[in-house]
């Protein structure tokens, strides 16, 4: 599934100092409501309460915070590059610099472990992690996430860059 269908060129950042987990996911859950008047409380909420549940870091640097909830009526997501990288308790106890957050309606349960799986099948890839990492901005983040169209697209409308 192309990560166009849930991911937009406004939610993918660079974040800056973003501190510790609670402060990611806080910023994460920001970008996943923006724009759509929703509760950023709720979507932090959920985010942190599956992360109680164990961490969401998948190894490599990557985290996959996701959490279940009535917010939107489709998958949202977010991509946070950050840095420093934070620690996420991860298994491999490296600290986390690339974060895909996820807001899934309740009722798409195999949507959720399909999403889950093809963006863990793509982060294993180190030239995908590489290209994520060695990208200079945010608008080439964007190219690499989504295409150079979508990035296009946006700086046409004249959106400003979050990083």
């Amino acid at each position: 599934m192309p990560l166009s269908e849930f991911l937009s060129a406004q939610r993918i950042v660079v974040l800056d100092d973003a501190g510790n987990r609670d402060a990611v996911i806080d910023a994460a859950a920001r970008l996943l409501v923006d724009g759509t008047g929703g509760d950023t409380a709720a979507i932090a909420d959920s985010l942190r309460q599956r992360e109680r549940m164990g961490s969401t870091a998948i190894g490599h640097g990557v985290a996959i915070p996701h959490g279940r909830n009535a917010a939107f009526g489709a998958t949202r997501a977010a991509f946070l590059r950050l840095s420093p990288a934070v620690d996420f308790n991860a298994a491999d106890g490296e600290p986390v610099d690339l974060v895909f957050a996820m807001a899934v309606p309740a009722d798409f349960n195999q949507q959720h472990l399909q999403l889950l799986s093809d963006i863990a099948e793509r982060c294993a890839d180190p030239a995908f992690r590489a290209a994520l990492r060695q990208a200079p901005d945010a608008q080439a983040l964007r190219e690499v996430l989504l295409g150079t169209r979508a990035s296009a697209q946006l700086d046409a409308g004249g959106m400003a860059s979050h990083g």
